[in-house]
């Protein structure tokens, strides 16, 4: 095995044993991986889903449930807020 690999950012020679890249800084986070652990990926632990195959409102769902219709009470109590609220407003507004 070679004691050195190129970086696939900028293409120079890196050591197996560096941290960086010597000329354009690329780490692990960035991209910089060493020859002996090219063939792992960060990634493949994770049992992400296909690119083509996450449905995100399938998975909304499922995580947090169907959202329940609005009953007419809900509606009604709402309309009653806003009308009680506009009603105190106006009298804070006319009062001054």
């Amino acid at each position: 095995m070679s004691d050195t690999f190129e970086c696939p950012i900028c293409g120079a020679t890196v050591k197996n044993n560096a941290l960086a890249c010597p000329e354009c800084g690329a780490d692990e986070r960035t991209g910089l991986y060493r020859s002996d652990a090219a063939s792992e990926s960060i990634y493949d632990g994770l049992d992400l889903p296909e690119d083509d195959t996450f449905d995100y409102d399938e998975f909304a769902a499922r995580e947090f449930g169907r959202p329940k219709p609005k009953s007419p009470r809900d509606i009604i109590v709402g309309i009653v807020a806003v009308l009680l609220i506009l009603a105190f407003a106006s009298i804070f507004i006319f009062a001054i």
